[in-house]
């Protein structure tokens, strides 16, 4: 399998990138906005890089519930941000926001992947991405970001979240985006309890037989540290387990806060999968 980000091409067949994560907000769930500061956000991002993080993933919005952010402000967090990192570094950079007008101009900024976790809502957003010659991620997501989902049913949260993600590649394919730059996530707890997670965790092997790369997001998130019962900052042991297990399962991108961690269970992964 061959995932093409921007001018770069990789053989997933085997190896998993990792997609270092850097929020430019406040108020992000793992970091608390210890990254929000300018200075910072360049720190970060060099040890990142430095730790072997394949691509980097630049948010300007939390995913979950709080003060409301304008297209203005995200703009602000996020353009800037992407300038600098394309002066800085020779890696695909990532933006994430559900917004079109966001993802045009960080594209026209350098970045070269919309990872759009409302699951393309905005009819903009695969057009502008596609213009762009874009790869984007898929992602799950029962209600839409930013709105509260405390009581997620499904009948078969594996047979939804498969059939939504089939029907939001398709579109992405349609709109003009080659299938080797779409990337597919089933969204851990954006609208799913700790339970709901785990099964799609563990069904990682289902979305790959969608036939795109995998994107798995489960870094710290709190299926995991309610799981262990520990603060969300203690949570690496539950996030090592869940990419080793992920990329058994054919999940080929973590997503991922502790890029030395992801980057050793990926390289080791890689090693095991190709071993004769």
């Amino acid at each position: 399998m061959e995932l093409a980000l921007g001018p770069h091409r990789y053989d997933v067949t085997h190896r998993a990138l990792v997609m270092g994560i850097l929020n430019r907000t406040p108020d992000s769930f793992f970091d608390q906005g210890a990254y929000f500061a300018f200075d910072e956000f360049l720190r970060k991002a060099d040890q990142l890089v430095a730790e072997g993080a394949d691509l980097l993933d630049v948010g300007g919005v939390k995913a979950g519930p709080g003060e409301e952010v304008s297209e203005a402000e995200e703009l602000e967090r996020v353009v800037p941000a992407i300038e600098a990192l394309r002066a800085r570094f020779d890696v695909p950079l990532s933006v994430d926001t559900w917004r079109a007008s966001v993802a045009r101009a960080c594209f026209e900024a350098g970045a070269v992947v919309g990872n759009d976790i409302s699951g393309f809502a905005d009819p903009d957003y695969l057009p502008v991405c596609a213009a762009a010659g874009a790869s984007v991620v898929a992602t799950h997501i029962r209600l839409a970001p930013r709105v509260p989902d405390p009581e997620p049913h499904y009948d078969d949260v594996v047979g939804t979240v498969c059939e939504m993600l089939r029907d939001r590649a398709g579109r992405a394919e349609r709109a003009g985006i080659a299938r080797e730059r779409i990337m597919v996530d089933a969204g851990l707890d954006l609208g799913k309890t700790e339970e709901q997670s785990l099964v799609l965790l563990r069904a990682s092997d289902r979305l790959a037989e969608l036939g795109y790369p995998v994107l798995l997001s489960a870094s710290n998130k709190r299926f995991l540290w309610k799981l262990l019962d520990v603060d969300r900052t203690q949570a690496w042991a539950g996030t090592v387990a869940a990419h080793a297990l992920g990329i058994s399962l054919g999940c080929r991108v973590l997503r991922a806060h502790d890029v030395r961690a992801a980057r050793r269970v990926a390289d080791v992964m890689a090693a095991v999968l190709a071993a004769a």
